[in-house]
């Protein structure tokens, strides 16, 4: 009884000193942060690489209302959509999947390859020819096949009297990839060439060169260099390690295991997934930090896309309404060309052009141009449309902004140049700075977004643990 009691007090102060190594650093919506996760996001979102550094206290208000949205994410059960959970899933799983196998597998794997390569090799072992090709191929007429049978036969004659087999290569040989190599085509083992050259490769001695031999492709004057059996395993290992990571085996190798313990267990390979990514999290923080950044960036991606981004660039009225409100903030420093810089095949369609516009709405511009003048296979005007200011365009810097040594380029078959629009000394419409206005719309309905939470859920920093996080 003393002893099961001193094991639960051990067991009781471990869980002690734990909580006091990783104490509570905020609470948000009663949902209780350790410093762990705090210093985890910290350090990933304040390394080397990052280019606005925050110091930890200024860090706290931009983690918390990541967490904000985070909540407001799993208030509307966004974490129930189809969509996210695959998608969380497949993060996740990535991270996951390599963890049911180590090294002693991927090693097994290494053997097994190396096995299966033995096996096909087999007693015959491996063996490196050179050749030359008089090429024929498949459909060759009977009077080319009997020219290049009379060079091969000739060929042959002179390397039987000692010709110099790598110079009669360099000449004539017809196969480009090993002409570059002295007709050496690598080690090959038993059905890796065409039969008839392979016949003819295994049946000879090392140094000996063969007669003329036909294949699918030409005619074939073969020298065995070398011959040998498989190296070794632990000679060849380094070399199957390279072929595993380049084909990237351990995801095979990884996925088989999956299979098999779920076979095993009789569950779904998704249930085993689940059981590994909780057990994992379990030992492994890091592990489990990056798994709890997957599942919050999705949702914090899903809300903030539904309640801001999406939102605010769909809502034209606001739009309008926010650019006519701060109207100042848009003006330009410098004039901007609003219209066309266009070329056409024949001069008459400089007017047509102008005339088939003048007076639509700009944001109808191209779709007019489009079924006027390009509706069919045939092109007749070239056109940029724009806002432009100043060195954006040659032929607008040259017609609008007077610059005269600006320098448009031809384009072959469309002559005639010319523009078309007018030049505006600030935005007439919020069309004209759309992109900046969605951008600055989108940064005031977050703002008001985040207040609102504020509001709605309670948050509580302990600011003593903060205090003492070292930067």
């Amino acid at each position: 009884m003393k002893k099961v009691f001193s094991i639960l007090l051990c067991l009781m102060v471990a869980v002690v000193v734990k909580a006091q190594d990783d104490p509570v650093v905020m609470t948000i919506n009663s949902k209780p942060i350790k410093l762990s996760e705090f210093v985890y996001s910290y350090k990933k979102n304040n390394g080397p690489d990052v280019i606005e550094q925050k110091s930890v206290k200024e860090y706290v208000d931009l983690f918390v209302n990541y967490k904000l949205k985070v909540e407001a994410a799993l208030d509307a059960h966004y974490d129930t959509l189809t969509s996210y959970n695959k998608e969380f899933r497949q993060y996740r799983d990535q991270q996951v999947l390599p963890t049911l196998i180590n090294e002693g597998d991927v090693e097994a794997e290494a053997q097994k390859i190396y096995n299966e390569y033995k096996e096909r090799v087999g007693k015959d072992g491996l063996v490196l020819p050179q050749h030359i090709l008089l090429m024929t191929g498949q459909n060759a007429s009977d009077s080319l096949v009997a020219v290049k049978k009379q060079l091969a036969d000739s060929l042959y004659n002179v390397l039987k009297k000692g010709g110099d087999f790598d110079a009669l290569v360099k000449k004539y040989s017809q196969d480009p990839g090993s002409a570059r190599r002295g007709g050496e085509i690598g080690w090959v083992s038993k059905g890796q060439t065409l039969k008839a050259f392979e016949d003819a490769v295994f049946s000879l001695k090392k140094d000996e060169i063969s007669k003329p031999v036909l294949s699918e492709v030409g005619y074939h004057i073969i020298r065995v260099k070398d011959k040998k059996q498989l190296d070794p395993y632990d000679s060849l290992r380094a070399d199957i390690m390279k072929f595993i990571e380049r084909r990237s085996l351990r995801q095979q190798i990884a996925q088989n295991r999956l299979k098999d313990i779920a076979k095993q267990k009789n569950e779904t390979e998704q249930q085993v997934m689940d059981a590994r990514a909780d057990s994992i999290s379990a030992i492994d923080e890091n592990m489990k930090y990056l798994i709890q950044e997957y599942h919050d960036g999705l949702l914090l991606y899903e809300a903030s896309n539904r309640t801001v981004w999406e939102k605010a660039a769909n809502d034209e009225a606001g739009l309008k309404k926010f650019f006519k409100k701060n109207r100042k903030k848009y003006a330009w420093d410098e004039p901007r060309f609003k219209g066309i810089a266009y070329h056409t095949k024949d001069a008459a369609d400089i007017k047509a052009v102008q005339k088939a516009v003048k007076g639509k709405k700009f944001d109808e511009w191209a779709q007019i141009l489009r079924t006027t003048f390009n509706n069919d296979s045939v092109l007749r005007i070239r056109v940029n449309k724009g806002i432009f200011k100043k060195g954006d365009n040659a032929l607008v810097d040259k017609m609008e902004f007077g610059v005269a040594d600006a320098k448009v380029k031809e384009i072959k078959n469309f002559p005639h140049t010319a523009v078309f629009g007018k030049l505006l000394k600030t935005p007439e419409e919020m069309s004209d700075v759309k992109a900046l206005v969605v951008a600055d719309y989108q940064e005031a309905m977050e703002k008001d977004w985040v207040k609102d939470l504020r509001a709605k859920y309670p948050v509580t920093i302990n600011w003593d643990v903060i205090d003492k996080i070292k930067e």
